[in-house]
């Protein structure tokens, strides 16, 4: 079998397309956690913990941004960034709320799926009888006629 057939076997069978597939919903998946986070979630953490905004907490790792944030003291982290290096430890915790909150949906999605395969496993499988063929029909005719005469 060549390269190319056999590649065009693998395109065929679905795997590509499950894959591609699984990308698409994934990334819209994706943009909804986060869509939830930094608009559903982290507000009213920001309001608790003050008007900065949870993913603007940061440390300065220069003196030059130090200076910046002594003339501007309510800077965002981008505007930090701009200033240089900064430890943006507000930003990365919002990730990984992003992150756990994914992955939990990921595995009642799963979960929920398993469920299923073990039900529809368990279910109970009626025997298959095999239907006898026209020379079987007629075997069978034969003999039970040849029964009847003994």
């Amino acid at each position: 079998m060549s390269f190319v057939s056999e590649f065009k076997e693998f395109a065929v069978k679905g795997n590509v397309i499950d894959l591609a597939v699984g990308v698409i919903i994934g990334s819209a998946f994706g943009k909804i956690v986060t869509s939830m986070v930094n608009d559903l979630i982290m507000p009213p953490i920001s309001l608790l913990i003050g008007d900065k905004g949870f993913t603007n907490f940061y440390f300065p790792l220069s003196e030059k941004v130090r200076t910046f944030l002594d003339a501007n003291p309510g800077a965002s982290l981008e505007e930090a960034r701009k200033a240089g290096p900064v430890f943006a430890w507000g930003n990365f915790a919002t990730e990984v709320i992003n992150f756990v909150i994914l992955a939990f949906i990921i595995f009642l999605m799963v979960k929920a799926i398993n469920r299923m395969k073990r039900k529809q496993e368990a279910a109970p499988v009626a025997p298959v009888v095999p239907v006898p063929t026209n020379e079987e029909v007629l075997l069978i005719q034969i003999r039970d006629l040849l029964k009847a005469k003994a």
